[in-house]
């Protein structure tokens, strides 16, 4: 019987150790994806905002 909670104690260990791991890559990961939404809403608030004229000259162009 203690060698068995001796095995289970260890596995324990070993689960909450990769349970770290992962939850520091997962930061890692949602710490990037919030960079690059960022940097995608800047981008398209600008195309936004530099899209207005032209896509108004665009409107009043004919199809060939």
């Amino acid at each position: 019987m203690e060698r068995l909670n001796t095995e289970l104690y260890l596995k324990n260990c070993y689960i909450i150790k990769e349970n770290e791991r992962l939850r520091k890559k997962a930061q890692l990961l949602n710490q990037e994806n919030q960079a690059l939404l960022s940097e995608l809403k800047q981008k398209l608030s600008k195309a936004k905002q530099g899209g207005n004229t032209s896509s108004n000259m665009n409107s009043t162009k004919k199809p060939n």
